[in-house]
């Protein structure tokens, strides 16, 4: 379910003092450089107003919100990375936030005036672009039923048979083959190891790392799991998205100890690489808790 009032916030149980104390951080930083934040965006709310034409995207998280296969293979998927491997969560709750994320952050670089080119190249409409947007980030982990390791690449056939069933609700033959290559090309470049060719595809694999909050590692944390992805997790109190200037949106990412320093400087900026995405975002990561020990205050990508 895309919209759901308290989606990322009742797995994170984050503190609004802590969200204020970094909003006082970055409003620091703004006034250093002269940028001044705009909206902050946490979760796609198909009622509002948009920078896309969004009857069509919203059609279609609605269809998602009811599919009882899609609903099953989020649970079974969370089965090998947290129950078997201890690792951070990859279920239900990681694909709503991630898809509310790129939502969020492709409305924002809309708003900015960036120029989409998957559907456009494919000679779709720009009411598709969203639509590969929302697709692809929910089924981006579907892989994870047949093992963690490598499961981009599994997620690839098991998300080709669901999309002939659930495109065949919305297009026509030839539609459906390019909505289908685009939505697979999301998937497969959520992984680093494959280079988005679509400011779409970059959408999605910035937003999957885009889920770094505490919550994420709450249950591996829990059954003693101490590796670095759920350490570093467990360190990210709250991430959120503003436009500023221009197409530039502003991720900003509050921080309470050093060790979420590893999930902004290698996992999301792994993922900012080679994206498409690198002239449209700034980074900013800021240890909301102060104190004279603190090794980092104030990390920008």
């Amino acid at each position: 379910m895309v919209e759901d009032s308290g989606a990322d916030e009742s797995r994170d149980s984050v503190e609004d003092t802590d969200a204020e104390e970094l909003r006082r951080g970055i409003r620091r930083a703004s006034e250093d450089d002269g940028t001044e934040g705009g909206v902050e965006l946490r979760r796609y709310d198909p009622g509002r107003e948009h920078s896309f034409p969004d009857e069509r995207v919203n059609a279609v998280l609605e269809f998602i919100r009811t599919d009882e296969e899609i609903g099953v293979y989020l649970e079974a998927q969370n089965v090998n990375p947290v129950t078997r491997k201890q690792y951070n969560d990859h279920g239900p709750k990681h694909v709503e936030i991630v898809r509310n994320r790129a939502l969020c952050l492709y409305e924002l670089l809309k708003r900015g005036g960036v120029e989409f080119n998957g559907a456009r190249e494919q000679g779709l409409e720009e009411a598709d672009e969203p639509v590969i947007i929302a697709l692809a980030a929910t089924l981006h982990d579907i892989g994870h039923v047949v093992h963690r390791d490598d499961h981009p690449y599994y997620s690839i056939p098991l998300a080709a048979d669901m999309l002939d069933r659930i495109l065949g609700e919305f297009y026509d033959l030839e539609e459906r083959v390019r909505m289908k290559g685009e939505i697979l090309h999301a998937i497969i470049c959520h992984h680093t190891e494959e280079d988005p060719l679509t400011l779409e595809a970059g959408v999605v694999r910035v937003s999957d790392a885009l889920d770094m909050e505490r919550g994420r590692s709450r249950q591996p944390y829990e059954q003693g799991g101490r590796g670095i992805n759920t350490v570093s997790s467990q360190a990210i109190e709250r991430v959120m998205l503003r436009d500023v200037s221009g197409p530039t949106v502003l991720v900003e990412i509050a921080m309470t100890n050093a060790a979420g320093v590893f999930q902004v400087d290698n996992l999301l900026k792994a993922k900012v690489e080679n994206s498409g995405l690198e002239e449209y975002l700034r980074i900013v990561a800021i240890n909301s808790h102060h104190d004279d020990k603190q090794i980092v205050e104030r990390i920008e990508l």
